[in-house]
C-alpha cells in the first residue's frame, strides 16, 4: 500500500500521502479480519460499509479497494486526481465500485460498521 501511494502521488504531481501512508495497518486489518464483503455482490444488503470521512485520504480507500479486490486497476490508480477517472481527488461514488459515499475534505460522513440486521 505505501509503495503505491509515494507511485500514485508522484505520478499525478500531488495529492495527500499522510493517511494512506500512516494506516496501511488498519487498512489491512479492515479489509483481511474485519469487513465482511462479496465482491460479486458488491451492494449486497448484509455487507460492511466503509465509509472514509477525511476524502482528502481518498488515495487510502482507492488501493484499499484495488488491493481487496474491487474492479480498480493499478491502470485506474495512474489516473489518480485526473479528470473522469475512477480515482478522482475525493471519493465519488458515481464514479467509483466500492466507494460508499461521496466525500470531501471536512469529514462529512463517518467510519463506521453497519451490522447484519440478522446478528443483532
Amino acid at each position: 500500500m505505501r509503495h503505491l501511494t509515494i507511485d500514485t502521488v508522484e505520478l499525478a504531481g500531488s495529492g495527500h500521502p499522510g493517511l494512506p501512508m500512516g494506516c496501511a495497518e488498519i487498512a489491512a486489518y479492515l479489509f483481511a479480519e474485519f469487513l465482511k464483503l462479496d465482491l460479486s455482490h458488491p451492494k449486497w444488503p448484509f455487507g460492511d460499509r466503509l465509509i472514509l470521512s477525511a476524502g482528502h485520504g481518498s488515495l487510502w480507500l482507492y488501493t484499499c479497494l484495488h488491493m481487496a479486490g474491487f474492479p480498480l486497476s493499478v491502470d485506474d490508480l495512474k489516473q489518480f486526481r485526473k479528470i473522469d477517472a475512477k480515482t478522482p481527488s475525493h471519493p465519488d461514488l458515481t464514479k467509483t465500485e466500492g466507494v460508499e459515499a461521496t466525500t470531501g475534505v471536512d469529514g462529512q460522513g463517518v467510519l463506521r460498521k453497519i451490522l447484519d440486521p440478522a446478528i443483532m
